[in-house]
């Protein structure tokens, strides 16, 4: 009798039984995950992030210390309302728009960015042929045709 096995050994079911079903559900989920779909995926999560970053940090230390120098040396990571003081130990609640601002330039950047990759995507995909109408000497041509097979 097998030790992991809680069956008796002339049981149809036994430790090999359960090795066969997990090297099959191992084997599925390999052949699952290499299929070429998910690994292209996986490579636009990976590089999505990191783009992501970069992006960020084009934001935070470009565009928004030039922006902060334009409206008068405002730090946009500063820039809060304040709902309730701070009480002793308990922090200021407070509404951190300019971190928001931040953030929706960061989403801007990033829209436009994907933009035109998938529009120079579509540019480099062949365009469908259009199906040219026949021409009426082609039509005739064809109807020459059809009338000598008969």
């Amino acid at each position: 009798m097998c030790a992991f096995s809680t069956r008796r050994e002339n049981s149809p079911t036994y430790f090999h039984d359960y090795e066969e079903i997990a090297m099959s559900f191992i084997k599925e989920f390999r052949e699952f995950a290499m299929r070429g779909n998910v690994v292209d995926m996986a490579v636009g999560v990976i590089i999505g992030g990191a783009f992501g970053k970069i992006v960020s940090s084009l934001v935070s230390d470009v565009f928004m210390p030039v922006l902060g120098i334009l409206t008068g040396g405002v730090d946009f990571k500063d820039l809060k309302l304040t709902l309730a003081e701070a009480a002793g130990d308990i922090p200021a609640v407070t509404l951190n728009y300019g971190v928001f601002i931040q953030n929706v330039f960061d989403f801007i950047i990033i829209a436009f960015a994907i933009f035109m990759m998938i529009k120079a995507l579509n540019k480099l995909k062949k365009p469908a042929e259009k199906v040219k109408e026949p021409t009426a000497e082609e039509k005739l041509l064809t109807e020459i045709r059809d009338l000598l097979k008969k």
